[in-house]
């Protein structure tokens, strides 16, 4: 459906990598943009739009094949059309348990598709100007935006120190702490640009891999690669987060951070992005007293080992706290779609709550929430900062080693679940009752006030995010006019 004012404008076509994490700011940012005039068209792949048409009940009572911007554009005005494509696979084809053949996907079959899409779009708008918006974590972006003449805009979706790791990684590889032969050090990289320190445990989980060749790294590293290519980058990241991060990138690649993207609302967005059913905790938690709800969860899409699932089960147990768990029916594999130790539902039921999936931004927005067990994903962490929450800390994939970094070591918000792995319920057990109700949950909580801060003064009016985006939208417009002449 389009704006009749459409041609008027500058056309943006956004497009997400197919991921829970990833859909979410991208929603946002086309939010942010179709307010500032721009008009959008935005792209899913069919298997995304089904699970959330699938999984929310306003959607699919429309009949499964809504438009998820409606109710947005019916109330904002904002002109954003809405359209999906295949990403090649079956729709009924499980991607989180064949991740091979999904990466395989994204890197061949999807990118078709979107061609063809992306064609009959471009047609359709042949005198307004344009441009491609794509997720960091596509390796064709940049070939696809040529092909049609488009401005390419990279979105990054991660913090700002990751995406400054994988562009200094020929310096990693010089000093020896990636590929064969780094897994033993232990010493300080502190030769990057932008970044004082780290270790190599903090090095996002696919170069932290002594093998670089296989897919993951090469499929990460390729597309690192293409979006050192866009002509803008986009990043939901705060200025005054990462001033000295930024800075080094902005060195080499014209980079605008305009974090955090959040809806309007903060907890109710107009469009659904749940890729899973929300269970409303709203009643069970009004029941708890303030700050005495351990919340737990590992995203949308990272698994965690069964033994270490089930230590982290004992030790809350142990802990005698109460607790919300989200545990997708995949969390550990799709063939185990309840990991939990035999008996845990029963002993803990007077005071634990474990559901498949809710509204996590609800849930932490909770006067009853105390503390979070996370998996360390950006958005979780963006989202407990501003809801004032502190975390405990254990990062499965890859940027939440670097995202732990940050949290617990540089702004010192968060604490590790475990020091060393393998993880232990003595530990858990331990850090949980401390973060509950002990001298480090006060002292977190005190410290990440401070952080929030930073993040409400920079979507002010006058904040720094707010004026990236106005001096983006500036450097876009001459690289468009650019690309036109």
């Amino acid at each position: 459906m389009k704006n009749s004012n459409s041609n008027s404008k500058p056309h943006a076509i956004i497009v997400p990598l197919p991921l829970q994490g990833h859909v979410i700011p991208f929603v946002q940012l086309a939010i942010k943009l179709a307010s500032k005039g721009f008009s959008i068209t935005f792209i899913n792949t069919d298997h995304i739009h089904q699970q959330i048409t699938l999984s929310n009940t306003a959607t699919a009572s429309k009949g499964g094949g809504g438009d998820l911007f409606v109710e947005a554009r019916n109330s904002s005005g904002l002109d954003i059309e809405y359209m999906t494509v295949s990403d090649g696979l079956p729709l009924e084809f499980d991607r989180s348990l064949n991740h091979d053949q999904w990466v395989g996907a994204n890197i061949h079959t999807f990118p078709a598709h979107l061609e063809v899409a992306m064609a009959k779009i471009v047609r359709s708008r042949p005198l307004v100007p344009c441009c491609f918006v794509a997720d960091s974590y596509f390796v064709w972006a940049s070939k696809l935006a040529s092909k049609f003449g488009l401005v390419h805009v990279s979105f990054w979706s991660e913090p700002a120190m990751v995406l400054d790791i994988y562009f200094r990684r020929h310096l990693l590889q010089e000093h020896g702490h990636i590929g064969p032969g780094s897994s033993g050090r232990k010493d300080t990289i502190d030769y990057i640009p932008g970044i004082s320190s780290l270790k190599r445990s903090d090095l996002t989980s696919y170069l932290q891999e002594e093998d670089l060749t296989t897919m993951h790294p090469q499929y990460n590293l390729a597309s690192l690669d293409d979006t050192k290519r866009a002509h803008l980058i986009l990043g939901n990241t705060v200025q005054e987060l990462e001033a000295h991060t930024i800075s080094a990138i902005q060195a080499h690649v014209p980079f605008y951070a305009i974090g955090p993207l959040f809806s309007p609302g903060f907890t109710k967005s107009p469009i659904a992005t749940s890729l899973w059913t929300e269970s409303d905790c709203t009643l069970w938690l009004d029941t708890k007293p303030p700050s005495s709800v351990l919340y737990v969860s590992f995203g949308s899409y990272a698994h965690l080992r069964k033994e270490e699932l089930e230590e982290i089960a004992n030790g809350i147990k142990l802990s005698g706290v109460n607790f919300l768990w989200v545990i997708r029916p995949d969390m550990v594999s799709s063939d185990d779609t309840d990991p939990l130790p035999d008996g845990f539902r029963d002993e803990v039921s007077d005071r634990g709550m474990v559901v498949t999936w809710t509204c996590q931004k609800e849930v932490l927005s909770h006067r009853a929430i105390g503390g979070f067990v996370t998996h360390c994903g950006w958005n979780s962490a963006l989202e407990s900062i501003w809801c004032d929450v502190p975390l405990l800390c254990f990062p499965l994939l890859t940027d939440q080693f670097t995202n732990r970094k940050l949290m617990v070591d540089d702004w010192k918000i968060g604490c590790n679940l475990c020091e060393e792995k393998p993880v232990t319920k003595a530990e858990i057990q331990r850090k949980i009752k401390d973060l509950m109700s002990g001298s480090m949950g006060y002292e977190l909580r005190n410290r990440i006030k401070g952080i929030k801060q930073v993040l409400q003064d920079a979507m002010m009016i006058e904040g720094s995010s707010e004026n990236n985006v106005d001096d983006f939208i500036k450097e876009l417009n001459i690289a468009i006019q650019k690309k036109s002449c």
